[in-house]
């Protein structure tokens, strides 16, 4: 670790800031809200207020990331005991509804009772399926969150490992069978699926120490460095063809964000996720961490990503970070998502802490101070979805179909870990 540069009050008061805002305020609002009182689960519709805006559809995503989010937070001491408790009754109405005992592997979208309305198995929700329940047993809750996190990876390694090509199919009947190609996905694969399939490997991995988990780690790191970053810039390419020949990403029919599509036409092939990259820099790094090898290897490909992101994400007038735009120029999205905000706090601070840099410093304080100021409801706890580049709200709800609780919480999370290890080395 380098040792960074910066007062030692100052990442005092940040992380003063953070932990008071994540105990007071944030995990409060999911804590008291989210439950599925009457049927289990979880509800993830709020408003803007923070109330409930009677849709009640649940999606897989945000099962799962509720289920991670709360584990999580009980992992790293918050809550009481309470978080995971809840994060349990959540699992347990996974398994009980979104579970396919025929096929294996999870449904993609039920009604609030629980009865599937989209049987679909979309490999997001899949790596979540590994993800979440491999987090619960890690916490402390069980022998169920160890089963299907075990279950789940027999699934997927069953029904969509691409024998071919390497990595695996995205977007799959309720068979395994794949979905038609173009806008249903069949015949394309993604950074940002294979991104959370190494986040997924690294947890289950963590909690198993099997060596076939190790090895599917090892392989899916070693298709995001060497087939889906650009070559002369080192960001990531969104979309590929099944054999990684780069494709302009286009909309899904399957979506599990508030995606906005540009008029029906594909993005630019010269395009990137600020993102996307940032997160899954730190992602690499914890996942490096977890297999215990040295970091020294991997930090000429982290450092692209993260330097990239400063030059052209960081926006330099307002804060925050722009959602995306060309490899090599300035940014051409300079809209403002609250997912992109939160892996950028994460990252910013792991560059700070692997290279020691003032850059880094800035741009994670210029990150959190827009927020601050912009995008955190703080009547209600919960971050707006998303604001123009002057921190104007444009989308308003705290929770929907696909925004819940798993980057933000996280994410401070993750800041506050961050920076105690800075506060240490100061």
């Amino acid at each position: 670790m380098h040792k960074l540069n910066v007062p030692k009050a100052e990442t005092a008061s940040r992380l003063e800031q953070m932990e008071g805002y994540l105990r007071n305020k944030l995990l409060p609002f999911w804590m008291e809200n989210a439950e599925d009182k009457e049927y289990g689960g979880f509800l993830t519709y709020f408003d803007r207020n923070g109330k409930p805006t009677g849709e009640t559809t649940k999606t897989l995503l945000c099962q799962e990331r509720m289920v991670y989010s709360l584990s999580h937070a009980h992992r790293c001491g918050y809550g009481d005991g309470r978080c995971l408790e809840l994060a349990r009754q959540g699992l347990e109405f996974m398994v009980e509804h979104f579970w396919d005992s025929e096929h294996g592997g999870w449904f993609w979208i039920a009604d609030r009772q629980g009865r599937i309305l989209d049987d679909s198995k979309i490999m997001y929700g899949q790596n979540f399926g590994m993800y979440a329940p491999a987090e619960f047993a890690l916490a402390g809750g069980g022998e169920l969150g160890r089963e299907y996190a075990l279950k789940t990876f027999a699934a997927i390694q069953a029904g969509a490992t691409d024998t071919l090509h390497g990595g695996y199919y995205e977007m799959l009947k309720r068979d395994w069978s794949p979905k038609p190609g173009g806008p249903y996905g069949g015949d394309r694969k993604s950074l940002d699926i294979h991104m959370h399939m190494m986040e997924a490997l690294t947890n289950l991995y963590d909690l198993t120490r099997n060596p076939l988990h190790e090895r599917k780690l090892r392989d899916v790191i070693a298709i995001l460095l060497t087939r889906m970053l650009d070559p002369k810039t080192g960001c990531g390419i969104a979309q590929f063809a099944l054999d990684f020949t780069p494709l302009e990403a286009i909309m899904f029919r399957a979506v599990w964000g508030s995606d906005r599509d540009q008029g029906g036409k594909p993005r630019p092939l010269n395009n990137t996720s600020f993102g996307h990259n940032v997160e899954l820099a730190w992602l690499l790094k914890w996942a490096v961490e977890v297999l215990g090898d040295p970091i020294e290897p991997y930090l000429p490909a982290i450092r692209k990503l993260y330097d990239h992101a400063v030059t052209f994400g960081i926006d330099p007038v307002h804060g925050g970070v722009y959602v995306e735009g060309p490899m090599d120029g300035p940014a051409r999205d300079l809209q403002k998502e609250f997912w992109q905000q939160a892996e950028t706090l994460v990252g910013m601070l792991d560059a700070c802490l692997l290279f020691g840099e003032g850059k880094y410093w800035t741009a994670f304080d210029m990150t959190w101070d827009f927020l601050w100021e912009h995008g955190i409801n703080h009547a209600v706890g919960e971050w707006y979805a998303l604001l123009d580049r002057d921190g104007t709200v444009l989308w308003d709800y705290l929770g929907h179909a696909w925004k819940i609780s798993y980057h933000t919480v996280r994410s401070v999370i993750e800041s506050i870990r961050r920076l105690r290890l800075l506060l240490d080395g100061a």
